[in-house]
């Protein structure tokens, strides 16, 4: 090679250095540039799924809260009907017992008439043992006689039939109990008839 072309060379080479250190510049700046912008659109596609992931959770979440309500409507439920069934179960026994109050009260009258006849002696000790056993039996299903008189008047456990004067009570108080009031357990199951001082 001549001196001419060794120079052209060399130009050349000091041209393409400036020239490859300006596209590595440029390819190095675009590399820099390039996360940024596949940060920024990485950002931009995340941001879709993170809201697809915020409404799967707030989904969830609603979901799980109406879980929570339907099982506590289900179990308020359960209660109710277990607290109906042991009502109904505790009661059961009260249309049969209602049924026996007039022959209780037709007893309580055959034995108060019966004590005048001094004869009759065994056949009112019989009834009043037939008494006594059906009256143990209604007892131990929960049958219980209410004690009105000398108690104030109260419209839940006693029928007023009559109002009287009366000087041994105040007014108000019930003075006399034409027929007895029974209690089933803790439910009023017949109030008592009886006369109430005015």
């Amino acid at each position: 090679m001549n001196k001419d072309q060794e120079i052209n060379v060399q130009e050349e080479t000091m041209q393409e250095e400036p020239a490859q250190q300006g596209d590595t510049l440029h390819a190095e700046a675009q590399e820099g540039a390039e996360p940024q912008v596949e940060q920024a659109g990485a950002e931009e596609a995340k941001d879709p799924r993170q809201q697809e992931i915020e409404q799967l959770k707030a989904e969830l979440s609603e979901q799980q809260q109406r879980v929570l309500r339907t099982q506590a409507d289900f179990d308020n439920f359960r209660r109710r009907t277990q607290k109906e069934k042991e009502e109904l179960a505790k009661y059961a026994s009260s249309k049969l017992i209602t049924e026996l109050l007039p022959v209780i009260d037709n007893f309580e009258r055959a034995m108060a008439a019966s004590t005048v006849d001094p004869e009759s002696d065994s056949l009112v000790k019989g009834v009043n043992m037939i008494f006594r056993q059906l009256e143990g039996i209604l007892n131990a299903e929960g049958l219980q006689p209410m004690n009105s008189v000398g108690q104030p008047f109260n419209p839940e456990f006693h029928q007023a039939i009559m109002q009287v004067e009366s000087e041994e009570h105040e007014e108000g108080v019930v003075v006399e109990e034409i027929q007895k009031g029974y209690m089933l357990k803790d439910k009023v199951l017949r109030p008592a008839m009886v006369k109430v001082s005015g």
